[in-house]
């Protein structure tokens, strides 16, 4: 059973949210993925987008990354216009991402990984700091700086890529699907690195299919179904909602 096209209105209506898409179309060659889409995440949240398979989450971010060009609607970080903007000045201008299967570079070092977090910044010093901020969050990495990184867990692996993502010092991080593929006990690892990273100041937009665990440390939460947010709401009441429960949370 899926969730209906109704759309709760519990967006927020400030009109300073960091990350915002109003109307965004997306297409893959002729076919269209986004339909429409409008979401906001506001400074010091964690947000996350819901949906099942092919609901169009990792197009999503794609689109917010310049990796896809959407072909109406606009996306601002902190109020700068972006949709038009190259990946890497997308990244320089504050905002991180995790993508869906880590994506590491293999066959490098943690260390040089890490390294390359940090490739558009100049602030050795900052740099070496924010390296040992990284190793507190992630101590197994500091015991493992010269190991090749394909060569490690998935679980450390993902510990890796939102690593990495931390050394570009962002001010929003996004995450597409961390805890895929990772057993439970690494899945709470990962949630509670999350939770972690907020409370470092760091506002979190989150794709995941794990609806249980997403909606349990977020503020608020989007679900998106065949390319079209149908239900946004704050965490709590997604949680209590009977339509997602049946959709994404087992009936439970």
């Amino acid at each position: 059973m899926q969730p209906s096209t109704h759309t709760s209105q519990t967006e927020p209506k400030t009109a300073s949210a960091m990350l915002r898409l109003s109307h965004v179309d997306t297409f893959y060659g002729p076919s269209q993925v986004l339909h429409d889409v409008s979401l906001a995440v506001n400074k010091g949240e964690i947000v996350c987008l819901l949906g099942a398979n092919a609901a169009g989450k990792t197009t999503t971010m794609k689109t917010i990354f310049g990796l896809l060009r959407p072909k109406r609607g606009v996306i601002e970080f902190e109020g700068k216009r972006i949709d038009h903007m190259l990946p890497g000045d997308i990244v320089t201008s504050g905002m991180a991402l995790v993508p869906e299967a880590r994506r590491i570079f293999a066959r490098m070092s943690v260390l040089e990984n890490l390294e390359m977090g940090a490739f558009s910044r100049r602030d050795r010093m900052e740099i070496k700091a924010d390296m040992e901020r990284v190793y507190e969050i992630f101590p197994r990495l500091k015991e493992r700086l010269k190991q090749i990184a394909g060569t490690m867990s998935g679980g450390e692996q993902q510990m890796l890529a939102m690593a990495r993502a931390l050394m570009s010092r962002p001010r929003l991080i996004c995450m597409d699907e961390p805890s895929m593929g990772l057993s439970p006990i690494l899945v709470e690892t990962v949630f509670s690195v999350i939770t972690r990273i907020r409370q470092a100041g760091v506002t979190v937009f989150l794709v995941e299919q794990n609806a249980s665990m997403a909606l349990s440390l977020a503020d608020r939460g989007y679900v998106l179904q065949t390319g079209k947010v149908v239900l946004s709401d704050t965490a709590h009441n997604l949680l209590n909602n009977d339509l997602v429960r049946q959709a994404y949370l087992g009936g439970a």
